[in-house]
């Protein structure tokens, strides 16, 4: 979208009506829309014109006639309304603060509805994304990483589903970071509805985002359309897990088409959760093993920038600069606690009565004690079922 028709006013509410009308109008998609624009430059234009003049501008009759009919505008107003009653506001392509990266993609969001943080889309990001159905590596994974790359000064985006998604944004929420959801329903709908609190937490210290107006629900067609801004608006995008044709693989190819960065963390060969970033390393995706295989291959301006928040870090803190290797707990843990961290393992959760039977001698209650000591220090996960995992 050329710079000379960015807006450089903020919008009124006839703006926005017009804007809203647009998005709204019953069979005119992204593409036809940005065509609209290009030759009419305003949505104002775009409903003065006849329909002899939107058919020469490329719609189809019906299409005409459904835009200069103005029925949209009743939606519109409905839309506007609810942006009021929740709070959300409202990105145009038009808008100066319209995230570049994501105007650049083939078809970019003709309007972004949001609640939080709007500066958050012109951030440094690296996307973060896989199944949503996990293995105990795939989640271990990602904390470490959304952590790490958190840390070091990027904002974590992700798609708020289960499993990975979820868990990149958490993580990067506990490190007082920002994180971005981009959600495949309207930004008031609450999905999936057990992330009700991280929904919250996000729209209060991150940003929400959807392309979808508000009150839409969360179609299963809606998603593979989002995957497009999560890799849009990011630098890069960092697969975890998921099956060869999941919506991961989707953002990966995506993110291709759009010319980002692809990562992948290695998994078992012989886990179906790790077919997809297996195939995308032999593919050529950089292979992952720790934050900086990301931090290294992104632009060298967004690597100066980083070392600068950093050292501004450093500053006012006065401690060490963001980023691994993490501390260990100051307290050393006792000897019983020590011996199961060294037998517990990151990808093969163990249960219980299993752990009974390999300590022989200790009683339920010790071993019980000694984990929870290993879980308040964060190295022991307690998964359903009394099965335990060790954090990496």
């Amino acid at each position: 979208m050329p710079s000379s028709v960015l807006a450089e006013r903020p919008l009124t509410q006839e703006d926005t009506l017009h804007w809203l009308a647009l998005r709204m109008v019953p069979g005119v998609g992204t593409l036809a829309a940005i065509r609209l624009l290009e030759r009419f430059k305003s949505p104002q234009a775009i409903f003065r014109a006849s329909v002899s003049e939107l058919e020469a501008a490329g719609l189809s009759p019906a299409q005409a006639r459904n835009l200069a009919s103005g029925y949209s505008f009743d939606d519109a107003v409905e839309q506007q309304q609810r942006l009021l009653d929740v709070g959300a506001h409202l990105l145009t392509l038009h808008d100066p603060a319209y995230p570049q990266r994501l105007r650049e993609i083939f078809d970019p969001p003709l309007l972004l509805f949001g609640i939080g943080r709007k500066e958050l889309l012109s951030s440094a990001a690296i996307a973060i994304v896989g199944t949503r159905r996990p293995t105990p590596y795939g989640l271990a994974a990602t904390e470490r990483l959304s952590a790490d790359l958190a840390r070091a000064g990027l904002a974590v985006i992700s798609g708020m589903a289960r499993g990975i998604d979820t868990a990149a944004h958490k993580a990067a929420l506990a490190e007082e970071a920002d994180t971005v959801a981009v959600l495949g329903c309207g930004v008031d709908v609450l999905y999936p509805v057990e992330n009700r609190k991280l929904y919250e937490e996000i729209g209060r210290r991150g940003l929400l985002i959807s392309e979808f107006p508000l009150g839409a629900p969360a179609y299963p067609q809606n998603f593979p359309i989002r995957n497009r801004i999560v890799s849009g608006v990011s630098l890069g995008v960092l697969i975890v897990e998921g099956a060869q044709h999941s919506g991961s693989a989707i953002t990966a190819k995506l993110a291709m088409d759009q010319g980002r960065e692809v990562f992948a963390v290695p998994g078992n060969i012989t886990s179906k959760m790790s077919w997809g970033p297996n195939l995308l390393i032999k593919q050529g995706a950089k292979l992952v093993q720790e934050w900086t295989d990301v931090t290294n291959e992104l632009p060298l301006t967004v690597r100066r920038e980083l070392v600068l928040k950093a050292q501004q870090k450093v500053s006012e803190d006065g401690g060490l600069p963001l980023g691994p290797p993490r501390e260990e707990p100051e307290e050393p843990v006792k000897a019983l606690a020590r011996r199961l961290l060294s037998c517990l393992q990151v990808d093969v959760p163990q249960q219980l009565d299993k752990l009974l039977e390999t300590f022989e001698g200790v009683s339920s209650s010790e071993l019980i004690g000694a984990l929870f000591d290993l879980e308040m220090s964060g190295l022991v996960r307690q998964l359903p079922g009394k099965n335990f995992v060790k954090v990496w």
